[in-house]
């Protein structure tokens, strides 16, 4: 049985109600897969019982499985090299620089939508390379996501060869144990990253980040229509500290949705900031 137009629309208003993740109507296939994959599990077999299921029910458990189905999350560690280079080389030495001359001593970094772990663990790396005394820094990773699935497969920190494709050797010998065709992150990579789970559409949860240095959400709200994206920048906004740098995917524009943040070129890289 197919899944109706009218009822994937419901299906969408009320995910995109939930969780801010808008569905356009040419993803009715993709939307109607995943849901049918879970109603078989749950020997369902009528799309509209499943949606009175997770709409009415008090227990959100259910909702959150679907939602672990139907978000995709495709990263592997230093994704988009030459952005990643700029903050490296550029933006991170400015930042802890103006932290020396305060007497200051903390980094505080957020990942939003962080999947399997890849971008944080990376960023973890980069502070360790790059700080010329990483152990005297107060360092702080968040790491979010509201896929419950992937935040306990990043805890566990296993990676394949095709996550690590991007990781230059020498990093991969110094900060992974390889075990037959898996690479396990190293403890003290591991220890510096928190990950938790965090819908970004919810307020509560939202305005409880705050002082961050750097947010990272690249690729996340490409599946997010224009009223959610501004409010998770709106957020975004209230977390970062002045002075503070928010990166997004080449795909993405925060003057577009906002002029709250100011943009900055770093070599052949866009980056923006709160003034």
């Amino acid at each position: 049985m197919a899944l109706a137009t009218d009822l994937y629309q419901r299906f969408t208003e009320l995910i995109y109600k939930r969780t801010g993740i808008w569905f356009e109507p040419h993803k009715l296939y993709y939307v109607e897969k995943r849901i049918s994959e879970r109603m078989e599990e749950l020997d369902l077999i009528d799309y509209r019982e499943y949606y009175h299921l997770i709409k009415f029910s008090n227990d959100t458990t259910e909702l959150e499985l679907l939602i672990n189905r139907l978000t995709v999350n495709e990263t592997y560690f230093f994704r988009d090299f030459p952005q990643l280079a700029g903050f490296a080389e550029a933006v991170l030495p400015e930042v802890v620089q103006a932290k020396h001359g305060s007497g200051e001593r903390k980094l505080k970094i957020w990942s939003a939508g962080c999947a399997t772990g890849e971008e944080p663990y990376t960023l973890a790396i980069i502070l360790l390379e790059m700080l010329p005394d990483p152990k005297s820094w107060e360092i702080e990773i968040v790491a979010t996501d509201i896929n419950t699935q992937v935040l306990e497969a990043a805890r566990k920190g296993y990676y394949s060869a095709r996550s690590v494709k991007d990781v230059p050797l020498e990093y991969l010998e110094r900060y992974f144990t390889s075990r037959l065709d898996m690479h396990l992150i190293n403890l003290n990579v591991k220890k510096m990253v928190q990950f938790r789970h965090l819908n970004l559409m919810d307020q509560t949860g939202m305005q409880e980040q705050s002082g961050f240095d750097f947010i990272f959400c690249r690729n996340v709200l490409i599946y997010f229509n224009p009223e959610s994206r501004l409010k998770v920048l709106e957020n975004f906004y209230r977390s970062i500290r002045s002075g503070g740098f928010i990166y997004l995917g080449h795909s993405e524009s925060v003057s577009r949705i906002t002029e709250a943040f100011k943009m900055k070129r770093v070599g052949g890289n866009i980056v923006y900031y709160k003034p």
